[in-house]
């Protein structure tokens, strides 16, 4: 079955919903074992019609990785995000541009201002680059509601094409005011940590999977936890991380098919939290 797209707002390009966050898991050296596990973790993205990997040189190597099993093997055109995260115009313009080698890459898709560190300053470069064609979109990320009122301000402040914020079913602060208010503002939302930094996906790994689970297309707790993320009508694309093929295949899969309405996550949700 193929995967959703979504339309981004201010372009209209059609972005597949499931991609790929290489925190942690991408943050490799060539010759281990665990590096030799990533190409396959793109293999099944690519395959499943997913195309965004969202990096930061925050972390580690995970942008050297990433452009390394890139450029190692022809693929269909990802779609690039990555972030500055740095303080100062002329340390953000050089971690962006190292950011650009290490991916190997002339032109960023999405350039992003990392958990909002001096956004004014980044905004202001990125927007000079969006001109010239160097970045595509640009955007800013955060992963924790105590930072939801500043990220609310820069929203309504500024123009924008992408907003990444965290949402899962046990960390839904985000639906209160930032997600109808990106909609509004006809701004795009990648989701991160959309299995609330893991442990809800980890305590429900052993319990049997609800009934009305295949009626959704899901078989796995990973596809009812991401369905419920794309659910949301403001949800462009989310990124669940992942340095296993298999993990990465069943998250893809979340992406097809039907996502249910508001009415019924609120009969559901609850007992799945539980």
């Amino acid at each position: 079955m193929q995967m959703t797209t979504r339309p981004i707002p201010s372009t209209k390009e059609a972005l597949p919903v499931i991609g790929c966050g290489t925190w942690i898991g991408f943050d490799q050296r060539p010759g281990t074992d665990e590096y030799q596990r990533l190409p396959g973790v793109l293999d099944a993205l690519f395959v499943a019609g997913g195309k965004l990997v969202d990096s930061s040189p925050m972390y580690g190597r995970s942008e050297e990785t990433t452009g390394e099993l890139l450029a190692a093997k022809q693929r269909d055109k990802p779609f690039l995000a990555t972030k500055v995260w740095t303080s100062g115009r002329e340390a953000g313009i050089a971690q962006m541009e190292q950011s650009f080698t290490r991916l190997r890459t002339k032109q960023m898709d999405l350039m992003q201002v990392h958990n909002l560190v001096d956004w004014r300053t980044h905004l202001a470069t990125l927007r000079g680059w969006k001109d010239k064609g160097r970045v595509r979109y640009i955007g800013i990320t955060h992963y924790t509601a105590s930072a939801y009122d500043e990220v609310e301000a820069v929203l309504r402040a500024e123009k924008l094409d992408f907003l990444q914020i965290n949402y899962s079913l046990d960390a839904r602060d985000a639906e209160q005011r930032l997600l109808p208010l990106a909609a509004e503002r006809g701004v795009a939302v990648i989701v991160n940590m959309p299995f609330g930094g893991g442990g809800l996906l980890r305590r429900l790994r052993d319990k049997p999977l609800p009934a009305w689970a295949g009626d959704i297309g899901c078989t796995s707790w990973a596809q009812v936890l991401l369905k419920f993320v794309l659910s949301h009508p403001a949800v462009t694309c989310t990124i669940p991380g992942t340095s296993r093929a298999e993990h990465m295949a069943d998250n893809a899969a979340a992406g097809a098919g039907t996502f249910p309405d508001a009415a019924f996550w609120r009969r559901e949700a609850a007992a799945i939290r539980t």
